[in-house]
């Protein structure tokens, strides 16, 4: 039983995980940035939901919408005016000054809204089936964290800006001839990404306590998601989010909790080894 709660512990978090990488994994495939910014933009979602919450009484599924929508226009805003200028640049390039914005935004939170942990504590208890305990506020943030990655996964298939970023990861010079508008497809995909970065900061402020000491390891996971899963898929940032999740999970009940992030780094040095284009990645792409 207790391998089964564990089991079921590392479900939960793994889709936290892939709504936490899928962003990333996105920008990284489309404009062959690395995009520094991420983690930090995954905390500013969710100090706007904490202070939301307690200045105004605002429920987080409330503000999910406005705080995706406003990471949305920060992202599109941020590529459009600074990043797509060295777009075609080596990534060092596009790396370095994606970093420089993290600082600047990872700087602004810690003097303005401090380092201190915030969470909205929701109390909505917990349920029991058959001996699995597991609090209703981490389920349901699985919940939202599935129907996010569904929605974006339904966007890139079924919508027309979903097929013309599809069109640009695949020849972005091919694409251009078409008459796709490339750095307008570039800002909207950053864009995409900035929103699931807000909206997984939404459900980590439910979840966990969110800081601004916690960007980097953010950073990180979602990292170590993209090496798992593939870059660019949406399948992939679930596979390697739920991979990473379990994993963890059972290294945290064997090794101790201190040591499940070393555990998941481990496995992705290994698959850069062994499978560099991730478990659903296409070769090209890795």
């Amino acid at each position: 039983m207790a391998y089964l709660q564990t089991l079921v512990n590392g479900i939960v978090l793994g889709a936290l995980y892939a709504c936490l990488a899928v962003g990333f994994s996105l920008v990284w495939g489309v404009l062959n940035i690395v995009n520094m910014l991420h983690g930090s933009l995954i905390v500013l979602g969710g100090y706007l939901t904490f202070f939301a919450w307690q200045g105004y009484g605002i429920y987080p599924l409330l503000a999910l919408p406005v705080v995706a929508l406003l990471l949305f226009a920060l992202g599109y805003a941020l590529q459009l005016a600074v990043i797509n200028r060295v777009v075609s640049e080596p990534v060092l390039t596009t790396l370095t000054l994606t970093f420089g914005l993290d600082l600047i935004l990872y700087n602004f939170m810690t003097v303005y809204y401090t380092a201190t942990p915030r969470r909205v504590t929701l109390d909505l208890g917990a349920i029991d089936i058959g001996g699995i305990v597991m609090p209703v506020d981490r389920l349901f943030g699985m919940l939202l964290a599935l129907v996010l990655t569904a929605l974006l996964y339904l966007v890139m298939r079924r919508s027309r800006i979903g097929r013309a970023i599809v069109a640009v990861r695949m020849d972005s010079a091919a694409a251009a001839l078409m008459g796709i508008r490339v750095n307008r497809i570039y800002a909207v995909t950053f864009g995409i990404g900035a929103l699931m970065a807000g909206a997984t900061g939404v459900i980590f402020a439910m979840v966990y306590p969110v800081t601004t000491n916690l960007a980097g390891i953010y950073l990180g996971k979602a990292f170590v998601v993209c090496v798992i899963g593939g870059l660019g898929s949406v399948p992939g940032a679930l596979a390697g989010g739920i991979v990473l999740g379990v994993i963890e999970s059972f290294a945290g009940q064997f090794f101790g909790p201190q040591h499940a992030l070393t555990v998941g780094f481990v496995l992705m040095l290994v698959l850069l080894v062994v499978k560099p284009t991730g478990l659903t990645g296409i070769k090209g792409y890795e």
